[in-house]
């Protein structure tokens, strides 16, 4: 890519990732307020099954029946509570879900998808536990071939609290 085809200040396309977790949530309002800024552009959320848990519910599905549709079923009903009442009108929400390992499956993603930026929330873990076993968010940002926007749970506990809805 040369200079010439960079895009600096506009994102056509935003990749935000969850695992559902409570820091997840609070990236989701970065994103959007991403989405919102750039006006045409398509907010994608992935959310990637680690293999393992895959591999241990595959060994049910023959004996419990519709496993899979039941597992997508309790995934979408997360994303349509958690996330889609979130969404203003107006902005291109899109939902992805991949099966391994989460950083190459959002790697493989954002690549193959061209995406412009990728947001990710961020987990507070001691440093010697990332450095031992590496974190999804570390490799993300190392290997991404777009901006990264890292959401740290510390950030989030900094926050004011917000006047109760319709209450002053």
């Amino acid at each position: 890519m040369n200079k010439s085809e960079l895009r600096i200040g506009h994102y056509r396309k935003i990749l935000f990732c969850t695992d559902f977790s409570e820091n997840a949530d609070f990236a989701f309002d970065f994103a959007i307020d991403a989405a919102i800024r750039n006006v045409g552009s398509t907010l994608c959320l992935l959310h990637v099954i680690p293999e393992p848990d895959a591999q241990f519910w595959k060994g049910y599905i023959y004996e419990v029946g519709d496993m899979d549709a039941k597992a997508r079923a309790d995934i979408d009903c997360k994303i349509d509570t958690a996330y889609r009442p979130r969404v203003p009108a107006g902005v291109n929400f899109q939902v992805e879900m991949r099966i391994g390992e989460a950083a190459r499956m959002i790697l493989d993603f954002a690549a193959q998808d061209n995406f412009d930026l990728i947001i990710l929330g961020r987990q507070g873990r001691g440093a010697i536990t990332q450095w031992l076993l590496g974190n999804v968010t570390g490799k993300v940002s190392r290997k991404a071939a777009c901006p990264v926007l890292i959401v740290p749970l510390a950030f989030m506990e900094k926050q004011p609290d917000k006047p109760a809805a319709g209450g002053a």
